[in-house]
Protein backbone atom coordinates (compact mmCIF):
# COMPACT_ATOMS: atom_id res chain seq x y z
CA UNK A 1 0.00 0.00 0.00
CA UNK A 2 2.77 2.42 0.88
CA UNK A 3 4.36 1.92 -2.52
CA UNK A 4 1.18 2.94 -4.34
CA UNK A 5 0.69 5.94 -2.05
CA UNK A 6 4.19 7.28 -2.71
CA UNK A 7 4.22 6.75 -6.48
CA UNK A 8 2.52 10.04 -7.45
CA UNK A 9 4.99 11.90 -5.27
CA UNK A 10 7.95 10.29 -6.98
CA UNK A 11 6.53 11.11 -10.40
CA UNK A 12 5.87 14.74 -9.57
CA UNK A 13 8.02 17.18 -11.53
CA UNK A 14 10.62 19.22 -9.65
CA UNK A 15 9.55 22.75 -8.71
CA UNK A 16 11.77 24.29 -11.38
CA UNK A 17 10.42 22.02 -14.16
CA UNK A 18 7.23 23.92 -14.94
CA UNK A 19 5.08 23.88 -18.06
CA UNK A 20 7.23 26.34 -20.00
CA UNK A 21 10.41 24.53 -19.07
CA UNK A 22 8.94 21.21 -20.24
CA UNK A 23 7.77 22.68 -23.55
CA UNK A 24 11.11 24.40 -24.15
CA UNK A 25 13.03 21.22 -23.38
CA UNK A 26 10.85 19.06 -25.64
CA UNK A 27 11.09 21.52 -28.54
CA UNK A 28 14.86 21.87 -28.14
CA UNK A 29 15.21 18.07 -28.19
CA UNK A 30 13.32 17.84 -31.47
CA UNK A 31 15.21 20.63 -33.25
CA UNK A 32 18.58 19.41 -31.98
CA UNK A 33 17.82 15.93 -33.28
CA UNK A 34 17.07 17.26 -36.75
CA UNK A 35 19.69 19.99 -36.98
CA UNK A 36 22.70 17.84 -36.16
CA UNK A 37 21.88 15.48 -38.97
CA UNK A 38 21.17 18.39 -41.30
CA UNK A 39 24.63 19.90 -40.73
CA UNK A 40 26.20 16.72 -42.06
CA UNK A 41 23.67 16.51 -44.87
CA UNK A 42 24.34 20.06 -46.07
CA UNK A 43 28.08 19.47 -46.31
CA UNK A 44 27.70 16.22 -48.24
CA UNK A 45 24.98 17.71 -50.46
CA UNK A 46 27.56 20.23 -51.64
CA UNK A 47 30.21 17.54 -52.16
CA UNK A 48 27.82 15.23 -54.03
CA UNK A 49 26.85 18.14 -56.30
CA UNK A 50 30.50 18.37 -57.37
CA UNK A 51 31.66 21.01 -54.90
CA UNK A 52 34.98 21.10 -53.08
CA UNK A 53 36.13 22.28 -49.66
CA UNK A 54 35.83 25.92 -50.67
CA UNK A 55 32.20 25.41 -51.73
CA UNK A 56 31.38 23.69 -48.44
CA UNK A 57 32.88 26.69 -46.67
CA UNK A 58 30.82 29.13 -48.74
CA UNK A 59 27.56 27.36 -47.92
CA UNK A 60 28.46 27.29 -44.23
CA UNK A 61 29.36 30.99 -44.38
CA UNK A 62 26.04 31.73 -46.12
CA UNK A 63 24.21 30.48 -43.06
CA UNK A 64 26.34 32.37 -40.56
CA UNK A 65 26.53 35.73 -42.35
CA UNK A 66 22.82 36.65 -41.94
CA UNK A 67 23.03 35.26 -38.41
CA UNK A 68 25.67 37.90 -37.67
CA UNK A 69 23.81 40.67 -39.52
CA UNK A 70 20.41 40.18 -37.85
CA UNK A 71 21.32 38.93 -34.37
CA UNK A 72 21.32 42.31 -32.65
CA UNK A 73 18.01 43.25 -34.23
CA UNK A 74 16.64 39.86 -33.19
CA UNK A 75 17.67 40.48 -29.58
CA UNK A 76 15.99 43.88 -29.47
CA UNK A 77 12.83 42.48 -31.06
CA UNK A 78 12.71 39.61 -28.55
CA UNK A 79 12.87 42.05 -25.62
CA UNK A 80 9.96 44.03 -27.12
CA UNK A 81 7.60 41.35 -28.47
CA UNK A 82 6.40 38.15 -26.80
CA UNK A 83 9.40 35.88 -27.10
CA UNK A 84 7.43 32.76 -27.94
CA UNK A 85 5.93 34.43 -31.03
CA UNK A 86 9.39 35.37 -32.27
CA UNK A 87 10.52 31.77 -31.74
CA UNK A 88 7.56 30.29 -33.62
CA UNK A 89 8.00 32.66 -36.58
CA UNK A 90 11.71 31.79 -36.75
CA UNK A 91 10.92 28.06 -36.66
CA UNK A 92 8.49 28.52 -39.54
CA UNK A 93 11.17 30.20 -41.65
CA UNK A 94 13.64 27.41 -40.85
CA UNK A 95 11.03 24.81 -41.76
CA UNK A 96 10.44 26.39 -45.17
CA UNK A 97 14.13 26.90 -45.98
CA UNK A 98 15.18 23.36 -44.99
CA UNK A 99 12.18 21.87 -46.78
CA UNK A 100 13.03 23.66 -50.02
CA UNK A 101 16.71 22.67 -49.63
CA UNK A 102 15.67 19.03 -49.27
CA UNK A 103 13.36 19.16 -52.29
CA UNK A 104 16.10 20.80 -54.35
CA UNK A 105 18.57 18.04 -53.51
CA UNK A 106 16.04 15.24 -54.06
CA UNK A 107 14.70 16.45 -57.40
CA UNK A 108 17.80 17.48 -59.28
CA UNK A 109 21.31 18.86 -59.18
CA UNK A 110 21.34 21.83 -56.85
CA UNK A 111 23.46 24.79 -57.79
CA UNK A 112 25.81 26.41 -55.35
CA UNK A 113 23.98 29.75 -55.29
CA UNK A 114 20.65 28.03 -54.61
CA UNK A 115 22.08 26.17 -51.63
CA UNK A 116 23.64 29.37 -50.34
CA UNK A 117 20.35 31.31 -50.57
CA UNK A 118 18.34 28.65 -48.75
CA UNK A 119 21.01 28.25 -46.11
CA UNK A 120 21.04 32.03 -45.63
CA UNK A 121 17.28 31.98 -44.96
CA UNK A 122 17.90 29.41 -42.25
CA UNK A 123 20.56 31.62 -40.72
CA UNK A 124 18.16 34.56 -40.70
CA UNK A 125 15.61 32.52 -38.79
CA UNK A 126 18.29 31.47 -36.31
CA UNK A 127 19.27 35.12 -35.76
CA UNK A 128 15.80 35.95 -34.45
CA UNK A 129 15.28 32.63 -32.69
CA UNK A 130 18.45 32.37 -30.57
CA UNK A 131 18.15 35.56 -28.44
CA UNK A 132 14.41 34.96 -27.91
CA UNK A 133 14.97 31.32 -26.95
CA UNK A 134 17.78 32.05 -24.51
CA UNK A 135 15.88 34.92 -22.93
CA UNK A 136 12.79 32.72 -22.61
CA UNK A 137 14.68 29.89 -20.94
CA UNK A 138 16.60 32.15 -18.56
CA UNK A 139 13.40 33.93 -17.49
CA UNK A 140 11.53 30.64 -17.02
CA UNK A 141 13.88 29.12 -14.44
CA UNK A 142 14.04 30.60 -10.94
CA UNK A 143 15.62 29.76 -7.59
CA UNK A 144 18.75 28.06 -6.39
CA UNK A 145 18.20 25.06 -8.68
CA UNK A 146 18.75 27.14 -11.83
CA UNK A 147 22.06 25.51 -12.70
CA UNK A 148 20.52 22.04 -12.35
CA UNK A 149 17.63 23.09 -14.59
CA UNK A 150 20.04 24.41 -17.21
CA UNK A 151 22.08 21.21 -17.00
CA UNK A 152 18.98 19.05 -17.49
CA UNK A 153 17.85 21.20 -20.41
CA UNK A 154 21.25 20.96 -22.08
CA UNK A 155 21.42 17.23 -21.36
CA UNK A 156 18.15 16.70 -23.23
CA UNK A 157 19.25 18.92 -26.10
CA UNK A 158 22.69 17.37 -26.38
CA UNK A 159 21.26 13.89 -25.97
CA UNK A 160 19.36 14.52 -29.17
CA UNK A 161 22.68 15.47 -30.77
CA UNK A 162 23.99 11.97 -30.09
CA UNK A 163 21.19 10.39 -32.04
CA UNK A 164 20.92 13.19 -34.58
CA UNK A 165 24.56 13.17 -35.64
CA UNK A 166 24.87 9.39 -35.77
CA UNK A 167 21.49 8.94 -37.45
CA UNK A 168 22.15 11.82 -39.85
CA UNK A 169 25.48 10.38 -40.95
CA UNK A 170 23.94 6.95 -41.42
CA UNK A 171 20.98 8.36 -43.36
CA UNK A 172 23.25 10.41 -45.62
CA UNK A 173 25.19 7.25 -46.43
CA UNK A 174 22.03 5.14 -46.89
CA UNK A 175 19.47 7.40 -48.60
CA UNK A 176 21.32 10.63 -49.39
CA UNK A 177 21.35 14.11 -47.84
CA UNK A 178 18.03 15.27 -49.29
CA UNK A 179 15.91 13.12 -47.00
CA UNK A 180 17.87 14.27 -43.94
CA UNK A 181 17.18 17.90 -44.84
CA UNK A 182 13.48 17.12 -45.32
CA UNK A 183 13.37 15.45 -41.88
CA UNK A 184 14.91 18.58 -40.36
CA UNK A 185 12.10 20.67 -41.87
CA UNK A 186 9.53 18.40 -40.19
CA UNK A 187 11.40 18.76 -36.88
CA UNK A 188 11.20 22.56 -37.09
CA UNK A 189 7.46 22.36 -37.75
CA UNK A 190 6.89 20.13 -34.72
CA UNK A 191 9.06 22.27 -32.44
CA UNK A 192 7.31 25.45 -33.55
CA UNK A 193 3.95 23.89 -32.69
CA UNK A 194 5.16 23.11 -29.16
CA UNK A 195 6.58 26.59 -28.66
CA UNK A 196 3.27 28.18 -29.64
CA UNK A 197 1.85 26.93 -26.31
CA UNK A 198 4.42 28.78 -24.17
CA UNK A 199 2.98 31.07 -21.48
CA UNK A 200 4.56 34.53 -21.19
CA UNK A 201 2.20 35.93 -18.57
CA UNK A 202 4.97 35.81 -15.95
CA UNK A 203 6.98 38.38 -17.93
CA UNK A 204 6.10 41.96 -17.08
CA UNK A 205 4.92 44.13 -20.00
CA UNK A 206 7.74 46.18 -21.50
CA UNK A 207 7.75 49.89 -20.85
CA UNK A 208 7.63 52.02 -24.02
CA UNK A 209 11.21 52.80 -24.99
CA UNK A 210 13.03 55.14 -27.29
CA UNK A 211 13.03 52.82 -30.27
CA UNK A 212 15.15 50.02 -31.63
CA UNK A 213 18.44 51.95 -31.62
CA UNK A 214 17.88 53.02 -28.02
CA UNK A 215 17.29 49.39 -27.03
CA UNK A 216 20.47 48.32 -28.78
CA UNK A 217 22.49 51.04 -27.03
CA UNK A 218 21.08 49.97 -23.66
CA UNK A 219 22.04 46.38 -24.36
CA UNK A 220 25.51 47.50 -25.43
CA UNK A 221 26.04 49.34 -22.15
CA UNK A 222 24.96 46.27 -20.23
CA UNK A 223 27.36 44.15 -22.28
CA UNK A 224 30.44 46.37 -22.19
CA UNK A 225 30.03 47.17 -18.49
CA UNK A 226 30.91 43.61 -17.51
CA UNK A 227 34.51 42.59 -18.33
CA UNK A 228 33.80 38.91 -17.69
CA UNK A 229 31.00 39.04 -20.26
CA UNK A 230 32.78 40.69 -23.16
CA UNK A 231 36.06 38.93 -22.35
CA UNK A 232 34.56 35.48 -22.76
CA UNK A 233 32.61 36.55 -25.85
CA UNK A 234 35.83 37.78 -27.50
CA UNK A 235 37.46 34.47 -26.59
CA UNK A 236 34.69 32.49 -28.23
CA UNK A 237 34.52 34.74 -31.28
CA UNK A 238 37.92 33.32 -32.20
CA UNK A 239 37.48 29.82 -30.81
CA UNK A 240 34.11 29.31 -32.49
CA UNK A 241 35.46 30.59 -35.79
CA UNK A 242 38.29 28.06 -35.98
CA UNK A 243 36.10 25.24 -34.64
CA UNK A 244 33.47 26.14 -37.21
CA UNK A 245 36.02 25.93 -40.01
CA UNK A 246 37.34 22.61 -38.73
CA UNK A 247 33.89 21.02 -38.26
CA UNK A 248 32.14 22.40 -41.34
CA UNK A 249 34.98 22.15 -43.87
CA UNK A 250 38.02 20.16 -42.76
CA UNK A 251 36.15 17.48 -40.82
CA UNK A 252 34.06 16.22 -43.78
CA UNK A 253 37.12 16.37 -46.05
CA UNK A 254 39.30 14.36 -43.65
CA UNK A 255 36.40 11.92 -43.21
CA UNK A 256 36.08 11.50 -46.96
CA UNK A 257 39.82 11.08 -47.59
CA UNK A 258 40.94 9.10 -44.52
CA UNK A 259 38.08 7.86 -42.34
CA UNK A 260 35.59 6.33 -44.76
CA UNK A 261 33.05 9.07 -45.45
CA UNK A 262 29.95 10.48 -43.80
CA UNK A 263 29.27 7.55 -41.46
CA UNK A 264 32.49 7.78 -39.39
CA UNK A 265 32.29 11.57 -39.26
CA UNK A 266 28.71 11.37 -38.04
CA UNK A 267 29.84 8.82 -35.43
CA UNK A 268 32.56 11.20 -34.21
CA UNK A 269 30.03 14.03 -33.90
CA UNK A 270 27.78 11.62 -32.06
CA UNK A 271 30.54 10.94 -29.53
CA UNK A 272 30.87 14.68 -29.02
CA UNK A 273 27.15 14.76 -28.30
CA UNK A 274 27.55 11.84 -25.88
CA UNK A 275 30.27 13.79 -24.10
CA UNK A 276 28.00 16.80 -23.71
CA UNK A 277 25.33 14.56 -22.19
CA UNK A 278 27.89 13.21 -19.72
CA UNK A 279 29.06 16.76 -18.97
CA UNK A 280 25.51 17.97 -18.38
CA UNK A 281 24.87 15.01 -16.10
CA UNK A 282 27.98 15.97 -14.15
CA UNK A 283 26.72 19.54 -13.82
CA UNK A 284 23.42 18.41 -12.29
CA UNK A 285 25.53 17.49 -9.25
CA UNK A 286 28.60 19.72 -9.39
CA UNK A 287 28.19 23.42 -8.60
CA UNK A 288 31.60 25.10 -8.91
CA UNK A 289 31.74 28.23 -6.78
CA UNK A 290 33.93 30.10 -9.25
CA UNK A 291 31.67 29.65 -12.23
CA UNK A 292 33.74 31.08 -15.05
CA UNK A 293 37.11 29.92 -13.77
CA UNK A 294 35.94 26.31 -13.82
CA UNK A 295 34.19 26.79 -17.14
CA UNK A 296 37.09 28.52 -18.89
CA UNK A 297 39.64 25.93 -17.78
CA UNK A 298 37.40 23.37 -19.43
CA UNK A 299 37.64 25.14 -22.80
CA UNK A 300 41.26 24.09 -23.38
CA UNK A 301 40.28 20.57 -24.56
CA UNK A 302 38.35 22.21 -27.41
CA UNK A 303 41.71 22.16 -29.21
CA UNK A 304 41.79 18.34 -29.24
CA UNK A 305 39.52 17.55 -32.24
CA UNK A 306 41.42 19.85 -34.62
CA UNK A 307 44.69 18.27 -33.52
CA UNK A 308 43.23 14.79 -34.01
CA UNK A 309 42.10 15.69 -37.54
CA UNK A 310 45.51 17.18 -38.30
CA UNK A 311 47.38 13.94 -37.64
CA UNK A 312 44.89 12.34 -38.67
CA UNK A 313 44.21 9.74 -35.98
CA UNK A 314 42.02 6.67 -36.24
CA UNK A 315 38.26 6.89 -35.96
CA UNK A 316 38.47 5.47 -32.42
CA UNK A 317 40.90 8.13 -31.20
CA UNK A 318 38.96 10.90 -32.92
CA UNK A 319 35.79 9.73 -31.17
CA UNK A 320 37.64 9.73 -27.82
CA UNK A 321 38.87 13.28 -28.39
CA UNK A 322 35.38 14.42 -29.34
CA UNK A 323 33.90 12.80 -26.23
CA UNK A 324 36.36 14.51 -23.86
CA UNK A 325 35.73 17.83 -25.59
CA UNK A 326 31.98 17.41 -25.20
CA UNK A 327 32.25 16.73 -21.46
CA UNK A 328 34.44 19.71 -20.69
CA UNK A 329 32.64 22.11 -23.02
CA UNK A 330 29.34 21.34 -21.31
CA UNK A 331 30.87 22.32 -17.96
CA UNK A 332 31.52 25.71 -19.53
CA UNK A 333 28.06 25.88 -21.09
CA UNK A 334 26.13 25.30 -17.86
CA UNK A 335 28.44 27.63 -15.91
CA UNK A 336 27.95 30.35 -18.53
CA UNK A 337 24.15 30.09 -18.51
CA UNK A 338 24.15 30.21 -14.71
CA UNK A 339 26.32 33.34 -14.74
CA UNK A 340 24.00 35.08 -17.21
CA UNK A 341 20.95 34.04 -15.21
CA UNK A 342 22.23 35.45 -11.94
CA UNK A 343 23.85 38.63 -13.28
CA UNK A 344 21.67 39.97 -16.13
CA UNK A 345 18.27 41.68 -15.51
CA UNK A 346 15.32 39.81 -17.05
CA UNK A 347 14.20 42.69 -19.28
CA UNK A 348 17.63 42.78 -20.93
CA UNK A 349 18.26 39.06 -21.30
CA UNK A 350 17.55 38.78 -25.02
CA UNK A 351 19.60 41.86 -25.93
CA UNK A 352 22.57 40.70 -23.89
CA UNK A 353 22.16 37.21 -25.36
CA UNK A 354 22.16 38.80 -28.82
CA UNK A 355 25.47 40.56 -28.17
CA UNK A 356 26.78 37.27 -26.77
CA UNK A 357 25.68 35.37 -29.87
CA UNK A 358 26.87 38.14 -32.17
CA UNK A 359 30.39 38.12 -30.78
CA UNK A 360 30.48 34.35 -30.67
CA UNK A 361 29.58 33.88 -34.36
CA UNK A 362 30.87 37.10 -35.93
CA UNK A 363 34.06 35.58 -37.31
CA UNK A 364 32.61 32.23 -38.38
CA UNK A 365 31.59 33.36 -41.91
CA UNK A 366 35.09 34.69 -42.53
CA UNK A 367 36.75 31.58 -41.10
CA UNK A 368 34.61 29.14 -43.07
CA UNK A 369 34.95 31.12 -46.28
CA UNK A 370 38.74 31.24 -45.87
CA UNK A 371 39.07 27.58 -44.87
CA UNK A 372 39.41 26.43 -48.48
CA UNK A 373 41.99 29.07 -49.48
CA UNK A 374 43.90 28.42 -46.23
CA UNK A 375 44.07 24.74 -47.09
CA UNK A 376 45.44 25.60 -50.52
CA UNK A 377 48.01 28.05 -49.14
CA UNK A 378 49.25 26.18 -46.06
CA UNK A 379 47.96 22.65 -46.39
CA UNK A 380 45.15 21.03 -44.46
CA UNK A 381 47.41 19.72 -41.70
CA UNK A 382 48.98 23.11 -40.95
CA UNK A 383 45.58 24.81 -41.01
CA UNK A 384 44.21 22.33 -38.46
CA UNK A 385 47.22 22.74 -36.16
CA UNK A 386 46.70 26.49 -36.39
CA UNK A 387 43.10 26.02 -35.23
CA UNK A 388 44.28 24.15 -32.13
CA UNK A 389 46.94 26.74 -31.31
CA UNK A 390 44.49 29.65 -31.52
CA UNK A 391 42.05 27.96 -29.14
CA UNK A 392 44.77 27.45 -26.52
CA UNK A 393 46.04 31.02 -26.91
CA UNK A 394 42.71 32.86 -26.55
CA UNK A 395 41.62 30.66 -23.64
CA UNK A 396 44.84 31.43 -21.77
CA UNK A 397 44.39 35.15 -22.43
CA UNK A 398 40.83 35.32 -21.08
CA UNK A 399 42.05 33.90 -17.78
CA UNK A 400 43.96 37.17 -17.25
CA UNK A 401 40.61 38.96 -16.72
CA UNK A 402 40.10 39.15 -12.91
CA UNK A 403 36.31 38.86 -13.09
CA UNK A 404 36.60 35.62 -15.08
CA UNK A 405 38.72 34.12 -12.31
CA UNK A 406 36.67 35.50 -9.42
CA UNK A 407 32.98 35.62 -10.41
CA UNK A 408 31.21 33.46 -7.83
CA UNK A 409 27.97 31.56 -7.67
CA UNK A 410 25.26 32.99 -5.48
CA UNK A 411 21.75 31.93 -4.59
CA UNK A 412 19.84 34.92 -5.97
CA UNK A 413 20.08 36.42 -9.46
CA UNK A 414 20.29 40.13 -10.20
CA UNK A 415 17.09 42.07 -10.81
CA UNK A 416 18.78 45.32 -11.78
CA UNK A 417 22.07 46.24 -13.31
CA UNK A 418 25.05 46.36 -10.98
CA UNK A 419 28.81 46.25 -11.43
CA UNK A 420 30.29 42.82 -11.95
CA UNK A 421 33.00 43.55 -9.37
CA UNK A 422 30.35 43.28 -6.64
CA UNK A 423 30.08 39.60 -7.43
CA UNK A 424 33.55 39.02 -6.01
CA UNK A 425 32.38 40.23 -2.59
CA UNK A 426 29.15 38.24 -2.61
CA UNK A 427 28.93 35.33 -0.17
CA UNK A 428 29.47 31.90 -1.66
CA UNK A 429 26.58 29.49 -1.82
CA UNK A 430 26.84 26.04 -0.37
Amino acid sequence: MSTNTDSPRRLRRPEWAGRNYTLLTGAAFITSLGSHGALIAAAFAVLEAGGDGGDVGLVAAARTLPLVVFLLIGGAVADRLPRHRVMVAANALNCVSQGLFGVLVLTGEPRLWQMMVLTALGGTGQAFFSPAAEGMLLSTVQGEQASRAFAMFRMAMQGAAVGGAALGGAMVAAVGPGWVLAADAVAFAAAGALRSFLDVSHIAPREPGGGLLSDLREGWREFTGRPWLWGVVVQFSIANAVVGAADAVYGPLVARDHLGGAGPWGLALGFFGAGTVAGALLMTRWKPRRLLLAGTLCVFPLALPSAALAVPVSVELLCAAMFVTGVTLEVFGVSWMTALHQEIPENKLSRVSAYDWFGSVALIPLATALAGPAETAFGRTSALWGCSALIVLVTALVLTVPEVRNLRRRSKHVTSAEPAVAVERAPESA
